[in-house]
């Protein structure tokens, strides 16, 4: 499934851009919590877009080869959520809890985004 790696690059490199945008608001403004929050949901958001591409071309594979099809690891991207969560109400001087869950929905936003981009793009 070449296609997943080519989306999954897509949409990499719209968070790194992103991110680039949060490490900035940081650096520059006076709102560090809420960027450094951003900057933790959306580092763990793209490890979980990571973890779904990945899993997802495996899941193609598997089922190519007619071989039984494991899950797409709901349970490690569940992890990786609570894991920041804890993390900003364990450190709420330091990170803002609604900027890292806002952060952590960042990979799911940017995959609508693109897909609508790419229907459109298509359509033309």
């Amino acid at each position: 499934m070449p296609e997943i790696t080519a989306i999954y690059l897509r949409q990499r490199k719209y968070i790194f851009f992103l991110l680039s945008i949060y490490v900035l608001g940081w650096g520059f403004t006076t709102y560090k919590t809420i960027f450094l929050g951003l900057i933790l949901g959306t580092s763990l958001s793209l490890f979980n877009l990571w973890l779904l591409a990945r899993r997802t071309d495996k899941f193609g594979e598997a089922v190519a080869k007619g071989e039984k099809v494991r899950s797409l690891g709901m349970m490690s991207r569940m992890a990786t959520a609570v894991l920041s969560v804890m993390l900003a109400l364990e450190y709420p001087d330091k990170l803002h809890l609604y900027s890292v869950i806002l952060g952590l929905m960042t990979s799911y936003i940017v995959i609508m985004i693109d897909f609508f981009l790419q229907a459109i793009n298509s359509r033309n």
